[in-house]
């Protein structure tokens, strides 16, 4: 039986991360780099070289010399990737429970409810005062939606912080090559860990239920 075959016997809900999973983070790293007083190229590079040494990326406000912001930016609808509510809406048309959580702020909370998306579950790692990648957080997302981890899908860009944590707790790893924790992490021998690995949220609900 292929993994996509056998998960389906078990998976009873999805649940996503945020950042560069949902949303495309480039407006809020854009406006941090007028902040910082450098361009957005330059925050890139030096986020690209941190995430590529596997260093933590808040680490950037030091290397440009500059405080770390206090308040993140609010997230928008336009944030969101064309095919992340879409998706969200087609794995609760397939019978599965639908959750959002990761590490956010909690103000992001309020804004993820208010999405045309029938959710089960929204959380942020500051409400709940624990982050990814700690098995806590992710004992939190089985606990909350009420199902055993080998029943939950955890969908996220990055390895260090989605597929392998989300594999030690003994879910249904999926990783999304998008953005750049995705397109530098995807390289790593240790993506080859995860259950599924997509490019875009598009053909999600389809790889899990192929074999229904």
């Amino acid at each position: 039986m292929n993994p996509v075959t056998e998960s389906r016997s078990r998976i009873q809900a999805v649940v996503f991360d945020v950042g560069e999973t949902l949303v495309d983070e480039t407006r809020a790293w854009s406006y941090e780099a007028k902040r910082a007083g450098v361009t957005p190229l330059t925050l890139f590079a030096a986020l690209g070289a941190l995430i590529e040494q596997g260093n933590d990326h808040r680490e950037v406000w030091a290397l440009l010399g500059v405080e770390p912001p206090t308040r993140p930016l609010p997230l928008e609808p336009g944030d969101f990737y064309p095919d992340a509510l879409p998706c969200l809406r087609d794995v609760a048309a397939a019978g599965l429970r639908v959750g959002i959580a990761g590490n956010q702020p909690e103000a992001a909370e309020e804004m993820l409810r208010s999405l045309d998306a029938p959710l089960s579950l929204v959380a942020s790692s500051s409400r709940w005062g624990v982050e990814k990648p700690s098995p806590a957080f992710f004992e939190q997302v089985c606990a909350e939606m009420a199902v055993e981890p080998a029943g939950v899908a955890y969908v996220g860009d990055r390895v260090d912080n989605d597929v392998l944590p989300a594999k030690a707790a003994g879910m249904f790893a999926v990783l999304v090559r998008r953005g750049p924790w995705g397109y530098l992490g995807a390289r790593r021998p240790e993506a080859a860990t995860a259950d599924l690995r997509l490019d875009d949220l598009t053909s999600l609900v389809p790889r899990i239920l192929a074999a229904r």
